[in-house]
């Protein structure tokens, strides 16, 4: 079995989903709000921002599968035992803290990207 750091894991998912968030809801927010030369301007000085909407099932793919597997390692560690010693325990469980936190935001940032991608155009 493969061992994966759990913090590796968090910040992947979490970039991944903010990833699907810059691709999908940031140009229909903008556009929605009358602010297209705003996108338009975004969009000639950041070219990976076309990349990223291009290829935005991959995009999707990727941050769902970092996603399952953050909630995976998440639900499998979550009865793990922390350190005896005060300070380490305490930095155990504001870790675990933490990690629960950026997976619920991510996973918050990931599905508001799902919907302006793929449910909002057929609105």
């Amino acid at each position: 079995m493969i061992k994966v750091k759990e913090g590796i894991v968090n910040y992947l998912t979490l970039f991944g989903s903010l990833s699907t968030l810059i691709c999908c809801a940031l140009p229909s927010l903008l556009v929605s709000l009358g602010l297209g030369a705003v996108m338009a301007g975004l969009a000639s000085n950041v070219p990976g921002l076309i990349w990223v909407s291009e290829h935005k099932t991959g995009v999707f793919v990727f941050a769902g599968v970092m996603l399952f597997l953050n909630g995976l390692l998440l639900w499998r560690n979550r009865n793990a035992p922390c350190p005896i010693d005060p300070a380490l325990r305490d930095t155990c469980i504001r870790g675990r803290k933490t990690s629960k936190y950026l997976y619920f935001v991510s996973l918050i940032v990931y599905f508001a990207g799902f919907f302006f991608a793929y449910v909002a155009p057929n609105l």
